[in-house]
C-alpha cells in the first residue's frame, strides 16, 4: 500500500513538472545516424533521460564531422527529455563546434521547447521543423532560431 502511494505521489510530481512520462522503466532510446552531403542527422527516438543518455553520448563521440558541415539533431521522435538530455545536446554542440561544423535542432515538441526556454538554450540552437529545412537555404547559425510562447519550433533565418 505504501509503495502504491509513493508511485502515485511521484507520478503526480512528474505531471506537475510538465512531463507526461509514466514513472515506469525508460522507453528505449534509439539513435539513427543519417549521412547527408552537407552533414549528418542524428534522429533520436524514445526517452532521452539519465538511463539512456550514455547511448547518445557514445554515438556523439563516434561522429566524424568536417569543417563547414551541419549536424542536425532530429528530436521529432523524442518521447521524454530531462536534464541528462540537455547535457547531451550541449555535448553535441561542443563536438560540432570543435570540428568547425554547425549544429541545428529539428522536430522540437512543445515539451522539449519548454525545456529549451527554461534553460535558455532556445537562444543557443537554431530550430527547424525538420532536417530538410535545416539543410535548406535558410540554414541559420547558433542563436538564430527559437521556440515561440506556444512551444512551437521557430524557423531559423540566416
Amino acid at each position: 500500500m505504501s509503495r502504491d502511494r509513493d508511485v502515485n505521489r511521484d507520478r503526480d510530481a512528474s505531471r506537475d513538472r510538465g512531463t507526461n512520462r509514466d514513472l515506469g522503466p525508460s522507453q528505449e532510446l534509439t539513435v539513427a545516424v543519417q549521412h547527408r552531403e552537407a552533414g549528418l542527422v542524428l534522429a533520436v527516438h524514445g526517452d532521452l533521460d539519465f538511463d539512456n543518455a550514455p547511448r547518445l553520448r557514445t554515438t556523439i563521440a563516434r561522429l566524424t564531422l568536417a569543417p563547414g558541415q551541419l549536424l542536425v539533431l532530429d528530436l521529432s521522435g523524442l518521447t521524454f527529455f530531462d536534464s541528462s538530455g540537455v547535457t547531451m545536446l550541449i555535448i553535441a554542440r561542443k563536438v560540432a563546434l570543435a570540428a568547425g561544423a554547425q549544429i541545428a535542432i529539428s522536430g522540437v515538441s512543445s515539451m522539449a521547447a519548454k525545456i529549451f526556454r527554461i534553460t535558455g538554450l532556445d537562444s543557443v540552437f537554431p530550430f527547424f521543423p525538420d532536417p530538410a529545412a535545416a539543410f535548406g537555404k535558410g540554414r541559420g547559425h547558433p542563436g538564430a532560431g527559437g521556440c515561440d510562447e506556444r512551444g512551437d519550433s521557430g524557423y531559423a533565418t540566416g
